[in-house]
């Protein structure tokens, strides 16, 4: 299997006839999955979505893919093809029409109903084009051919490119649920044809590749959270994903079948169930659904909330309630579900919130102690299904970390595919398809963009260090007024320190060698504040370490009279 080496340069111009992928994000992470094909000149992008902060990107609101690589080339996107409406794949797409807003967006019905909701708050009117399983488009030299895929959200699409330099397949996010809650299967019998007439590049989910055997049937949910209903005494508080229709569906059936009335909670999720409900996706009785303002007036053992922050993400509604920082108040005899899969990385979050929870005296049901999620990623046994199935010329894993890579290419190799036709790539890695072949031909930049409030890419590396040791060690400010005659110290030093845990008081012992050290260094002929300054924090820094044993941020002021 080929891997990208750190040593990759610019990739060589596109040969002619030739098909070019770009990753811009998604293959090393879960989520800001993002893909480029070029051909004839022209450009195809396939999904674009955002990756939630952790814990070492304080302050960061989102993540988004790296669009250095297309910023001059906007002209040439045909269009943008979204597989599904999970935000890790529609969420960034706001930030690039922001750069040219008359790119088509190509999707099911749903996805481009919850595309279209989060545009309106960003005051963008797109153009948009609806598709369905079994169509086919042709957007500039890409035929596009749509088949249906199974996920946890419904009316997700894999898409077929073909092209004169070959067929890619991408799946999207997908699994082969044999009884989905919407009938609606992974339309096999297309990846058989599409196998017949030859797939050159076959661009696969690797979330689940790990994991052994197949996936759960969503089915088997339902049951279990009707049991969880019927044992509750209290209220019932049921944390998903905002997308998550077929979750809210059982949730809604459960809720039924015990006398429940539901009520939705946080903007998101309000928004997504509106839109599903409204094209028929959602199915809810008449009377079931009621304000969040009522629930006060109801009986606890009659209530379920339907909220976001299954992830733990602070400013959701169930992160905010295990706070005591929101209208929704949990206690003794309420129950809390977790129905959704711990995101890589978020698992602190998670378990904060949980523990929050059991503290106020809520039971918390999760995936780890009752079957209440079920993965919306083909598992191994899945996936070899499909390369079996489609005999694929060439493979390249994508949507997961380096570790579900690696695993779907071991998977395709033991299927059958050579090793040397399993091409394993990285966010920015240039894979050229080429006379039926595909390899890595170079790399671009592609890094990290923050979302902070409102700046776009306007925060670096450098500024998120600083405010992780903000964070970690607190800061030192010092000040001082230097005479601009004979370097003698007129005012100060004087020391302040914020974040760090002793008083004040401790940094007296340190003024006098810090006068000492500012006059002598006037005295060698020191006369710019900058390297008064840099002496300040030299001393002090030096001081800090040894003494108190920590690494603050140090901020210098030195001022002229």
């Amino acid at each position: 299997m080929s891997h990208p080496h750190p040593d990759l340069t610019l990739p060589p111009p596109l040969p002619e006839g030739g098909l070019r992928i770009v990753p811009l994000g998604g293959l090393g992470e879960v989520g800001r999955n993002m893909a480029v094909l070029e051909h004839a000149g022209r450009l195809l992008v396939i999904d674009c979505g955002v990756l939630f902060p952790e814990d070492h990107q304080p302050g960061v609101d989102l993540i988004l893919p790296d669009f250095d690589y297309i910023r001059d080339r906007l002209d040439d996107i045909d269009a943008i093809v979204l597989t599904h409406g999970h935000e890790d794949h529609i969420g960034a797409v706001p930030y690039l029409l922001r750069l040219r807003g008359d790119i088509p967006l190509v999707g099911s019905q749903l996805t481009l109903a919850f595309v279209e909701a989060k545009l309106k708050e960003h005051r963008i009117a797109p153009l948009t084009l609806t598709v369905r399983e079994g169509q086919v488009e042709q957007l500039g030299p890409f035929e596009c051919e749509f088949v249906a895929v199974n996920h946890s959200i419904p009316d997700a699409l894999a898409v077929a490119v073909h092209t004169p330099a070959g067929t890619v397949l991408h799946t999207g996010d997908f699994k082969m649920d044999q009884l989905p809650l919407d009938g609606r299967i992974t339309d096999l019998r297309a990846f058989a044809r599409l196998g017949e007439r030859g797939v050159d590049l076959f661009m696969v989910d690797s979330t689940n590749a790990e994991v052994p055997g197949f996936v759960t049937p969503e089915r088997e949910i339902g049951p279990v959270l009707e049991q969880v209903f019927a044992e509750s005494t209290g209220r019932v508080v049921v944390a998903s994903f905002a997308s998550h229709v077929h979750r809210v569906q059982q949730v809604v059936d459960a809720a039924a079948a015990n006398g429940r009335k539901v009520a939705l909670v946080g903007r998101s999720m309000v928004r997504n169930m509106g839109i599903a409900a409204e094209l028929g996706y959602l199915r809810v009785p008449d009377g079931l659904l009621v304000d969040q303002k009522q629930i006060e007036k109801l009986p606890d053992d009659r209530v379920v909330l339907m909220c976001t922050g299954s992830q733990g993400e602070p400013m959701a509604a169930l992160s905010r309630i295990a706070n005591g920082d929101h209208r929704v108040s949990v206690g003794t005899g309420d129950t809390v579900v977790l129905a959704s899969s711990l995101i890589p990385g978020n698992e602190n979050a998670v378990f904060r919130v949980i523990n929050g929870l059991m503290r106020l005296g809520a039971r918390v049901v999760h995936s780890g102690n009752a079957k209440v999620h079920v993965s919306g990623h083909a598992s191994a046994g899945e996936l070899l299904y499909c390369y079996n199935i489609l005999r694929p010329r060439n493979v390249m894993p994508v949507h997961g970390e380096v570790r579900h890579l690696i695993a779907n290419g071991a998977l395709a190799v033991k299927s059958g595919v050579p090793a040397d036709r399993v091409v394993l790539a990285e966010d920015g890695v240039v894979v050229d398809l080429v006379d039926g072949r595909a390899q890595v031909v170079g790399a671009v930049p592609c890094g990290y963009v923050y979302v902070d409030g409102s700046s776009v890419g306007e925060l670096t590396e450098v500024e998120l260090k600083d405010r992780r040791i903000l964070g970690d060690e607190g800061f030192v400010s010092i000040f001082a007024v230097v005479s601009s005659a004979d370097g003698t110290v007129l005012a100060g030093p004087q020391i302040h320190a914020r974040g760090v845990a002793e008083q004040d008081g401790v940094f007296d012992e340190i003024l006098p060698v810090l006068t000492e050290a500012l006059e002598e260094a006037t005295r060698a002929g020191a006369t710019d504040t900058h390297q008064l300054q840099q002496v300040m924090r030299r001393v002090v820094g030096r001081w800090v370490s040894n003494k108190l044993r920590r690494r603050p941020m140090i901020i210098p002021v030195v001022v002229e009279a």
